[in-house]
């Protein structure tokens, strides 16, 4: 039994005064978990000899139902963006489902590039690695490496570095298929193979025509295949949109292809719809406080009415 004159154990203090009169509360998206801010000074700051030329990112970002892909820079108050596309908008081109796998991230990328090269000018000099097989494209010219075909002498091909926000950066990721779709589409992005499906860390191998087959829906296909004999239920309840637009394994990698070329002949955004509201709801005015009573009483009045017929 434990008495108020017990002796107490020492307890040392931890955090004093002086540590929490000091404390500064770290900045709100790092609280938030959204920003990784070690990674954003290495990616916004410029070299002091380029004289605040900006230095431009491409933002990959996925949520639950769509792919968005941006070319931003840094100013101090705030970012701006060149050019945006999302998933959502290759329904224009042919691809309504699957909007946010490998396959559908490298189209996303490859419309984000060729549309930033049209807005510049610069969609003829770069048309980017038509071919598509999986292979890095770069190049050596006045003792730097660039990572398209061919450089022009009068334009430089358009650098910017890729941008994976606080996803982790695993082999095969999603994030580095809009990459391959950008830098197939023209931009000039550092990056090698040892994050592309195909690479074999061990034997320090590179397999393009695995990358390939991922960029033109291989996998989905495969598994669509497996499901298809294993468990027919879970195949019609899982792949139900690819069945309602009379999609299978087989026809993947020719919409892919037919999407690509669609992306390249007009990668433009598409025209903004004049949003009119409806302006025919109208919310209905708030009672008065005699009136809610007045509707208070009345139900009351309607019961013990009801009851007292039940009485008799």
């Amino acid at each position: 039994m434990g008495g108020g004159n017990q002796p107490q154990g020492f307890v040392k203090v931890q955090k004093s005064r002086a540590y929490f009169s000091r404390y500064q509360v770290k900045f709100r998206r790092r609280r938030e978990g959204k920003t990784d801010y070690r990674q954003r000074k290495r990616l916004c700051a410029q070299d002091k000899n380029k004289y605040q030329a900006p230095k431009y990112r491409l933002v990959v970002r996925f949520t639950n139902t769509q792919v968005i892909c941006q070319i931003a820079y840094a100013l101090v108050d705030g970012d701006r963006i060149l050019a945006q596309a999302t998933s959502k908008e290759l329904d224009r081109y042919g691809l309504k489902v699957g909007l946010k796998n490998y396959a559908a991230a490298y189209c996303t990328g490859l419309l984000v590039a060729r549309r930033l090269l049209q807005k510049l000018g610069l969609d003829d000099i770069y048309e980017g690695n038509t071919d598509v097989d999986g292979e890095i494209v770069s190049t050596e010219y006045e003792n730097k490496k660039f990572f398209v075909e061919e450089v022009d002498d009068d334009k430089y091909p358009f650098r910017c570095f890729l941008d994976v926000g606080c996803k982790a950066t695993t082999t095969g990721n999603r994030i580095f298929g809009a990459l391959k779709g950008a830098a197939d589409g023209g931009l000039d992005i550092p990056h090698s193979e040892k994050r592309f499906p195909g690479y074999d860390r061990d034997a320090k191998e590179y397999d393009a025509e695995m990358h390939k087959e991922r960029i033109f829906g291989g996998h989905v296909g495969e598994y669509m295949e497996y499901l298809d004999e294993e468990d027919n239920q879970k195949y019609q309840e899982h792949f139900r949109l690819y069945l309602e637009e009379d999609l299978d394994a087989d026809a993947l990698e020719e919409l892919y292809e037919s999407v690509h070329e669609k992306i390249r002949e007009d990668p433009s955004p598409a025209e903004k719809e004049d949003f009119s509201p409806d302006k025919s709801f109208k919310r209905k005015a708030k009672l008065t406080l005699d009136e809610r009573k007045a509707r208070v009483q009345a139900k009351k009045d309607a019961k013990i009415a009801e009851l007292e017929e039940e009485e008799d």
